[in-house]
């Protein structure tokens, strides 16, 4: 199977900012996952994606279950995707104790950058249960076309 190759960026800082925040983040997982309501900051889920490519298209699938239609959006430019939304926290139970809580509810943002240009004309979103799945047609770029010589 190949993989996309997604590159977020050449700047030095920008990386360096990125492995702190993964740090950050890293460590509120950690304490979250030993006490549910301990913190660091909001939390901002990110759901899972598979992308793939044919040889027309990029398919992005994404797996945001309990996210309603109207709480979703796609945007889109020839190089990037982004989808964003917010999933509503189911009310907690009365007189309960949790012992495991995974569920992350809250806003969400996803920015994908693509390998090749796509077209903004050819993209079909579809959401059936708790997947949204993109499918973007490549731009065709430096192909060859047989011209038609005519008489004058």
């Amino acid at each position: 199977m190949d993989y996309i190759k997604i590159r977020f960026s050449d700047d030095i800082n920008q990386l360096n900012s990125k492995m702190n925040s993964k740090i950050e983040e890293t460590i509120d997982d950690m304490f979250r996952s030993m006490n549910p309501i301990f913190s660091f900051s909001e939390c901002i889920w990110k759901p899972q994606m598979d992308i793939y490519e044919t040889t027309e298209e990029i398919i992005v699938v994404a797996e945001i279950a309990g996210v309603r239609k109207e709480d979703l959006g796609v945007e889109i430019s020839n190089r990037a995707l982004k989808i964003y939304g917010d999933r509503a926290e189911m009310p907690r139970v009365e007189n309960t104790t949790y012992r495991l809580a995974e569920i992350q509810y809250g806003k969400f943002e996803r920015i994908l950058f693509f390998p090749v240009p796509v077209d903004t004309n050819k993209v079909i979103a579809t959401y059936s249960n708790g997947f949204l799945q993109v499918r973007l047609g490549k731009l065709v770029v430096g192909g060859t076309y047989t011209i038609p010589i005519t008489d004058r």
